[in-house]
């Protein structure tokens, strides 16, 4: 019983300090208070929250621009690596087990890798083969860190995948490009969908590849940020946008569970009653 107790505390415990700051950041979006402070609380407002959509404002507009770069390479390089990582993973699963193990081994090197590492590299050999940097030096920066987790979550969908389909369908008379559309794709495209929003996650996220890779005048969120740092002015609608963003995000799960939740009680009642 005291275990049982201890470890929700626990759990309880580390759930608070993950989002405390988080829980303050959207009690101060209620605050038009320039610094972070207690002491200087007044009456709750939703100034900031006007503010970020008044496009009359000089930093409202520059926060949407950012908003529409993120969003836009978070797009095209999950697009990207979806492809790539997905057919990687379909050739590493079927190529011989020791070329398999090879490619595998590499494919997680990105994984565990140092980003800085990664971000440096590609701004060097930029700099080698004298590319000017742009939104297509960019893409390649966001597509070389996501492309392993697309075949992270693919590889384990192909490994649960009967094989003995993909023989059937060759047998009855299909080409490998249609057996590979019809029987392969289907089995695995859960893993796929899995691959390309962890791919968005990671882009939408991502600051270091983005500050060594990307134009000086190309502004993610996450560079615009540091940029506004820098000079001492964090436009204060970030407030409000990054609470806009929490809550977003916190309903798509709410209704990504109970989806889930529901779907598996139908599920479970269908096997009842086939007994």
């Amino acid at each position: 019983m005291v275990k049982k107790i201890l470890g929700k505390f626990y759990i309880y415990f580390i759930l608070l300090l993950m989002y405390l700051p988080i829980l303050v950041l959207i009690f101060f979006s209620f605050q038009e208070i320039v610094t972070i402070r207690f002491d200087a609380i007044s009456t709750p407002s939703f100034k900031l929250y006007v503010d970020l959509f008044d496009f009359s404002l000089r930093q409202t507009n520059e926060i949407w621009i950012a908003v529409l770069h993120t969003i836009e390479i978070a797009l095209a390089a999950a697009g990207v690596s979806t492809i790539i990582g997905t057919l990687g993973a379909i050739g590493i699963f079927y190529s011989r087990k020791r070329v398999r193990n090879v490619l595998n081994s590499i494919s997680n090197i990105s994984i565990v890798n140092a980003e800085i590492v990664t971000a440096l590299s590609l701004r060097i050999l930029y700099s080698f083969l004298d590319v000017k940097l742009s939104f297509f030096t960019l893409l390649i920066g966001h597509v070389v860190l996501t492309i392993p987790f697309v075949v992270l979550n693919v590889m384990p969908k192909l490994q649960q995948m009967d094989a003995n389909e993909y023989e059937a369908a060759l047998d009855l008379g299909a080409t490998p490009t249609k057996a590979l559309y019809k029987v392969v794709l289907p089995e695995i495209f859960p893993g796929i969908i899995s691959g390309f929003l962890l791919s968005v996650t990671l882009s939408l996220d991502d600051y270091i590849i983005t500050a060594y890779t990307s134009d000086t005048t190309f502004d993610t969120l996450s560079t615009y940020v540091y940029k506004s740092m820098v000079k001492k002015s964090v436009p204060l609608q970030f407030r409000s946008l990054t609470t806009i963003i929490f809550v977003s995000i916190l309903i798509g799960v709410v209704i990504y569970s109970i989806v889930h939740k529901r779907k598996d009680k139908k599920e479970r009642f269908k096997l009842e009653n086939s007994r």
